[in-house]
């Protein structure tokens, strides 16, 4: 999900080919001291593809992105929060601009190290549950008044019910339907965050953040990055974390109250039936489906429904 503007971008900017040669051709026009490095093409990718620049970089191109309105945000904010984050994020170093060659944008920027999530594991539940929780209270500050805003995200799942009907509808197991449909029933009650608007990540799922020595290690992609509720990232408990992992996370998050995090869980629930989906369309062979994410968004679900 993405903003539709096209100002910047046509249709057919889409049928372009990214290559390894395309990315050399790119970096020997606009940043010629680092043509030299090594380019290799990193698996998976949507809105945008990446490419290995050596051992401590990576090219990220956009593409199926309809504009560069994602990686334009990233190269503002990133700089700015990455120095606090205990983890490791993509900070941009070089910024690529729209040519003949390739008509859309494209960054330099640091590479995380790790394998993602929805290829990795964690093995070490409470240790991962300790660096995701400092990981939001660091990321989770007061945004200032410029930061971005939400567009498809950052909502009160009351105002998100027609998302959640859609996967709902799609997806969700009979053996577990009425179950679901109580946590966001609940979600939807709960109070609205009545707090300033604080940095949120926005799209925290298994290929969004990757993992080491059986723990998290690393948080990528902040193209959907937003000043608002912090429990769009909250839900990260039960979408990332071990079974029975979500009551520690709270713990050591220490800021989330009783209405944060039944919207949490709601959205929680919301965000396992997409992983649901995007796996039903991989299965089916559907352009961006994920075959991966099924399992991956079943599991999530059976965590949300044993709660906190």
């Amino acid at each position: 999900m993405t903003d539709t503007d096209t100002d910047t971008d046509t249709d057919t900017d889409t049928d372009t080919e990214i290559t390894a040669e395309l990315v050399r051709g790119l970096l020997q026009e606009q940043h010629p001291d680092l043509a030299g490095l090594a380019i290799r093409e990193v698996a998976g990718g949507w809105g945008n593809q990446m490419w290995r620049l050596g051992d401590e970089l990576a090219v990220r191109m956009q593409r199926m992105d309809p504009t560069p309105d994602l990686q334009l945000k990233e190269r503002r904010w990133l700089p700015v929060l990455a120095p606090r984050l205990p983890l490791p994020v993509p900070t941009p170093v070089r910024f690529g601009e729209p040519s003949e060659r390739f008509p859309k944008h494209w960054t330099v920027m640091t590479w995380v190290p790790g394998e993602p999530l929805d290829h990795g594991s964690i093995s070490r539940g409470a240790h991962a549950a300790d660096v995701l929780a400092d990981f939001l209270r660091a990321l989770h500050v007061e945004a200032p008044a410029e930061a971005p805003v939400a567009t498809d995200r950052g909502a009160h799942p009351r105002n998100c019910t027609d998302g959640f009907e859609a996967f709902f509808q799609a997806v969700v197991p009979d053996d577990i339907a009425a179950g679901v449909r109580a946590v966001w029933d609940d979600a939807v009650a709960a109070h609205a965050w009545e707090g300033p608007p604080l940095w949120v990540h926005g799209d925290l799922h298994p290929a969004n953040v990757v993992v080491s020595d059986g723990t998290l290690s690393g948080v990528v992609d902040f193209g959907d990055m937003f000043a608002g509720d912090p429990a769009w990232d909250l839900a990260a408990a039960w979408v990332l974390l071990p079974a029975g992992m979500a009551s520690r996370f709270f713990d050591v998050y220490a800021h989330a109250d009783e209405a944060a995090i039944r919207r949490a869980r709601g959205l929680a629930a919301m965000k396992s039936l997409f992983l649901m989906l995007m796996g039903q369309n991989g299965d089916r062979g559907l352009p961006g489906g994920k075959p991966k994410w099924g399992p991956a968004g079943r599991a999530a679900l059976d965590r949300v429904l044993k709660g906190v």
